[in-house]
C-alpha cells in the first residue's frame, strides 16, 4: 500500500473533487511525485481523504486528461514523464528614475492639459460616433486624419490631404513601418545623420535597411554624404538636428530636395521639435518644397506626452501601397484617443497649450542657460533655441564624458550622453540635458544640482 500526502486545502472553488486536483497537479509540478511514482488505487486514496471514491476516480481522470498521470484499465495510476521546461527567468524590474531626472525624451507630463482632454473626451463619448470604441481603420480615424492634414498645412506648411495621412503608435513604429515599406520598394540602403538618436538607428536596421552615415556640421546633414553613399533614403531632423541642435541650412534644404529627385530618393524628415522654437517663428517643413519626395513624421510625444503612443506620417501616393502593406488590419492607436486629438486640433485647444507651454518652456531654457553660465562658466550650450532639452559642451581637456556620467550618477543625477549617438568613433563629446522634463515646483532644484556639478567637474 502506498502512502501520500496531500494537503487539500478546502477554499479551492469547485469542491473536494477540484481540490485533490490541484493538491495533486501542485505535488507533480513541485517534483514531490516524480515520473513513474506509483499512486494510491482510487480506494485508498478515498478512504484517507474521507471522500467518496468517485470523486477521487473522477480526479484522477481529470489529471490523466491533462497529461499529468498515466492510467490503465485494471492497473495501477502512475506519474506521468512530463517534458522538462526550464523556469523562466524573473524579469529584471525597471530601473527607478533618477532622483534628479534631466534625461531627454519626455515634456513636463506635469502640464498635460487635463480640463482640455477631459471635456473632448466627455464630448466624444456623449455625442461622438457610434463606432468610437470600435476598431480603427489601418491609417487612423478618417477625422483625425483630416483634423491633421489640415493643422499642418496651417502650422507646419505640409502639403497632404487626409488620404495622405497614417497615424501610428509613436514614431518608432512609424520609423519601421516607412522603413519596411522602403526597402519592400528597392530602398534598402538608408543614409541616417551623424550623430542620430541611436535607438533610431536601431529601429531602421531591425527594418531591414542598411545605415549609412551622413555627418553633419554646423548647416546640418551634408547632403553630398548622402548622395556619395549611394543611399535611396534619408532620415533627416530638419528643424533641429535631434542631438546637436542646429537647424538645417537653407541651401542644405533645397540640395536634399534637388538630390531626392535627382537620385530618385526619398527623404524621411523627421520633424523633430518642429514646433517648439523659441528664438523666432518655428520654420516651415522641408515636406512643403517637395511633397513626392518627402516622407513626414510628426508626433505628440513632445507636445502632449509620450505615452498616447500617437504620432503620424504624410506618405506619398509613390509609396503608399507599400505602408499600406505594412501596417495591418487595424489601426495600432486607440480609437477613442484619435477622436479626442482630432476634437482637440479642430477647437485649437491644441494650439493653445501649445503656445503656453512654448513660453514656458522658453522660460525655462533662459534660466537653465543662465544658471549654467553662472556658476559653471567653462561650459556652453549649442544649438538654436528649441525644444525640451540643450547640448551642454565642456572643454576636452577638462573632463570626459564617461567621468561626467558617473559624477552625475554618484549624485543621483539623470541625463542623458551624446556619444550613443554617432555611427562609430565620437568627434564630440556632450551631455543632453532635459530643462523641459521636470515639473515646475522643482525646476531650480535640478538646475542647480546640475550645475553644481558641471562647477565641480569642468569649472
Amino acid at each position: 500500500m502506498v502512502d501520500l500526502l496531500l494537503t487539500i486545502d478546502p477554499a479551492v472553488a469547485g469542491g473536494r473533487r477540484r481540490a485533490i486536483e490541484a493538491a495533486l497537479r501542485s505535488a507533480i509540478r513541485a517534483g514531490r511525485l516524480v515520473a513513474g511514482t506509483a499512486l494510491p488505487s482510487s480506494r485508498t486514496l478515498a478512504a484517507d481523504l474521507g471522500v467518496a471514491r468517485g470523486t477521487v476516480v473522477d480526479a484522477y481522470d481529470q489529471l490523466a486528461i491533462e497529461g499529468y498521470l498515466d492510467t490503465r484499465q485494471g492497473g495501477r495510476t502512475v506519474v506521468a514523464a512530463l517534458p522538462l521546461v526550464p523556469e523562466a527567468p524573473e524579469p529584471p524590474a525597471p530601473a527607478p528614475p533618477p532622483p534628479i531626472d534631466l534625461r531627454a525624451g519626455a515634456p513636463d507630463l506635469s502640464a498635460f492639459p487635463v480640463a482640455a482632454w477631459t471635456a473632448a473626451t466627455r464630448s466624444i463619448l456623449h455625442a461622438g460616433p457610434a463606432d468610437a470604441l470600435d476598431y480603427a481603420p489601418a491609417r487612423g480615424r478618417p477625422e483625425l486624419r483630416a483634423a491633421l492634414a489640415a493643422y499642418l498645412a496651417r502650422a507646419r506648411g505640409v502639403v497632404a490631404a487626409p488620404e495622405h495621412v497614417v497615424v501610428g503608435s509613436g514614431i518608432d513604429n512609424l520609423l519601421a513601418v516607412l522603413t519596411r515599406a522602403l526597402a519592400a520598394g528597392g530602398r534598402r540602403v538608408v543614409a541616417m545623420e551623424d550623430p542620430c538618436l541611436h535607438f533610431h538607428r536601431a529601429i531602421v536596421t531591425a527594418a531591414g535597411a542598411r545605415v549609412v552615415p551622413a555627418p553633419v556640421d554646423e548647416a546640418g546633414v551634408e547632403v553630398d554624404a548622402v548622395a556619395a553613399a549611394g543611399a535611396g533614403a534619408a532620415v533627416v531632423t530638419p528643424a533641429r538636428q535631434s542631438l546637436l541642435g542646429m537647424t538645417l541650412a537653407p541651401g542644405r534644404r533645397s540640395a536634399l530636395v534637388a538630390w531626392a529627385r535627382a537620385a530618385d530618393g526619398l527623404v524621411v524628415e523627421d520633424d523633430y521639435d518642429g514646433e517648439l522654437r523659441y528664438d523666432r517663428q518655428p520654420i516651415g517643413a522641408v515636406q512643403g518644397l517637395d511633397p513626392e519626395r518627402v516622407l513626414y513624421l510628426g508626433t505628440l510625444s513632445k507636445s502632449l506626452a509620450p505615452g498616447l503612443r500617437l504620432a503620424w506620417a504624410v506618405v506619398p501616393p509613390a509609396v503608399a501601397a507599400d505602408v499600406d502593406e505594412e501596417l495591418g488590419l487595424h489601426s495600432t492607436v486607440s480609437s477613442l484617443d484619435q477622436l479626442v486629438v482630432a476634437e482637440l486640433l479642430g477647437s485649437q485647444a491644441f494650439d493653445r497649450h501649445l503656445r503656453r507651454m512654448r513660453s514656458e518652456y522658453r522660460r525655462r531654457r533662459d534660466r537653465f542657460v543662465a544658471l549654467l553660465g553662472e556658476q559653471a562658466p567653462a561650459t556652453w550650450v549649442e544649438g538654436v533655441a528649441a525644444g525640451l532639452h540643450a547640448l551642454v559642451r565642456w572643454p576636452e581637456e577638462a573632463a570626459g564624458e564617461s567621468d561626467l556620467l558617473a559624477a552625475a550618477a554618484a549624485r543621483g543625477i539623470g541625463v542623458t550622453a551624446l556619444g550613443p549617438g554617432w555611427h562609430g568613433v565620437p568627434r564630440a563629446e556632450g551631455l543632453v540635458v532635459a530643462y523641459g522634463r521636470p515639473p515646475g515646483h522643482d525646476l531650480e532644484r535640478r538646475y542647480q544640482a546640475f550645475a553644481a556639478l558641471m562647477a565641480d567637474m569642468v569649472g
